[in-house]
């Protein structure tokens, strides 16, 4: 069955260019798909028509169960160190990219499904999603886009009509999700295991047409696109430091060439401050942990340096090695840099001096002492610009200590001789009050399974605009109760 227009604009370089990174495959049928959520504003932005994808025969198209004109189903190939340990073949095991489209700005972007069926890379999984992690992916996606950072983000939900067995069964369903690629570490990985240089080149032309069209056609040019990767993802976790966000799966699978978040899994905000904070219920050792982010991608961004050596000097092993830890070793420099800039706003000054970096880590130091709200300390703050101070001390154990601090602050940001009025504003822009808290994704997942999604759509509609204060929504801005917890998230759909 294939159902035409309202079709996707498809044009699958990918596909076409590509031979032998993926497989043709096709999604399975189900036997009730049904449209749950519909990203409009998102479809505005792909040059799609929100009424015909809302149309009850493009549900079955969202399942993997037909394809729209011009769709070239596939299941790509990579490979990927999971929790430190590599393994040679992964690839799309539930996963189908159907094809590219050019978005309103110009951008080539993904359309990928999750959750469509069994295909070769599946490794005995059954290939299908349900409706909790679909709708996880969904919110945390939408999430950190009102937020400013780089994520893949979903087009459409849907049910399937299928009970799947995970902890019980739960509905099925099926997730689309946008990218500027699918790009991963562990694609390049695939093929440098097999010691097949013709295609890690051939993949990083590709790479680097699609996302560093601007880098000229020189010797150095994989080098430089190494640099390129090295710097979105330095920028792209320093981003996740700052919101408090905890991604809890970061294997180099899940490390995309294009700088954006990918795969929400495990992942979480934080609550109290906790550097060592794991919500994954397989992360027993913490090599996830929040405060271990920066080092991981590090280490993920040197795997990819270890596939591309070839391409940086073929006749000389040595030299490649030291061109690509050159670059590897801008990394601490690049996230510090993006960190201390963000943290500078996020405290309402204006420039960066050698003595703020003890002032931003005492803080981080008194916030983990008393498991202060990382979320509500930052907003909390620009109220204490104006001297009132109430609100923040509330939530430190230790008021001696933060009053201290504070003090210091109100010092600093006093030299710089701007109004509290427009400190504060500034602050709170940069501030979310809104984040998916951990416990209110929790009711909206549970609902959802259910059947309502109305918990879903109104969390949906707060975090669209996360850094206003708005008139009840008091609920979607507190900490979790005390009786939530200890939070666990778990991998995989």
């Amino acid at each position: 069955m294939t159902t035409q227009p309202p079709a996707f604009q498809f044009d699958n370089t990918y596909a076409r260019e590509l031979p032998g990174f993926y497989v043709e495959w096709q999604g399975a049928a189900v036997p009730d798909p049904k449209l749950v959520l519909l990203n409009s504003s998102l479809a505005g932005e792909l040059g799609l028509d929100s009424a015909a994808l809302a149309d009850p025969e493009m549900a079955a198209v969202f399942a993997g169960s037909a394809s729209p004109e011009g769709a070239s189903p596939l299941a790509q190939v990579y490979a990927g160190h999971q929790f430190g340990g590599f393994s040679p073949q992964l690839g799309d095991g539930r996963a189908l990219l159907i094809g590219e489209v050019i978005d309103q700005a110009g951008h080539r972007r993904d359309i990928q499904l999750k959750g469509s069926g069994r295909t070769p890379f599946s490794r005995g999984g059954d290939g299908k999603a349900v409706i909790g992690p679909v709708l996880r992916e969904y919110i945390l996606g939408e999430a950190m886009h009102a937020l400013g950072v780089p994520t893949t983000r979903a087009l459409a939900a849907v049910t399937t009509g299928e009970m799947i067995q995970r902890e019980g069964l739960k509905p099925g369903a099926v997730l689309t999700r946008v990218a500027s690629s699918h790009l991963r570490v562990g694609t390049f990985q695939f093929f440098a295991a097999r010691s097949d240089t013709d295609k890690v080149r051939q993949l990083a032309d590709y790479a680097i047409a699609r996302h560093d069209p601007d880098l000229p056609d020189a010797d150095d040019r994989y080098l430089q696109f190494l640099a390129r990767v090295v710097d979105r993802q330095a920028r792209l976790v320093s981003e996740w430091m700052l919101i408090g966000f905890v991604h809890g799966v970061m294997n180099t699978d899940n490390t995309t060439i294009s700088g954006e978040t990918i795969d929400y899994g495990p992942c979480a905000f934080l609550d109290g401050y906790d550097p060592a904070a794991v919500f994954s219920s397989i992360d027993h050792g913490g090599r996830y942990a929040f405060g271990r982010q920066p080092t991981i991608m590090q280490w993920n961004l040197a795997r990819l340096a270890e596939a591309l050596l070839p391409l940086f000097d073929p006749a000389d092993l040595d030299r490649a090695v030291e061109l690509a830890t050159q670059e590897l070793n801008k990394f601490p420099d690049l996230y510090r840099t993006a960190w201390l800039n963000g943290m500078s706003k996020k405290l309402g000054l204006t420039d960066l001096q050698d003595d703020d970096v003890t002032l931003f880590e005492d803080l981080l130091s008194a916030m983990a002492a008393s498991k202060a709200d990382y979320t509500l300390v930052f907003r909390r703050l620009a109220d204490a610009v104006s001297a009132n101070t109430a609100p923040l001390f509330d939530l430190f154990e230790d008021k001696a200590d933060i009053s201290a601090w504070v003090n210091r602050w109100d010092q600093r940001r006093s030299a710089e001789g701007r109004p509290a009025e427009e400190i504060s504003c500034e602050m709170n822009r940069v501030n979310p009050v809104y984040i998916p808290r951990n416990h209110k994704v929790e009711e909206g997942l549970a609902a959802a399974e259910t059947g309502d999604y109305s918990l879903v759509e109104d969390l949906l509609d707060v975090l669209k605009d996360p850094y206003k204060e708005r008139e009840g929504l008091e609920a979607y801005a507190k900490p979790a109760p005390q009786d939530f917890g200890p939070y666990q998230t778990f991998c995989g759909t």
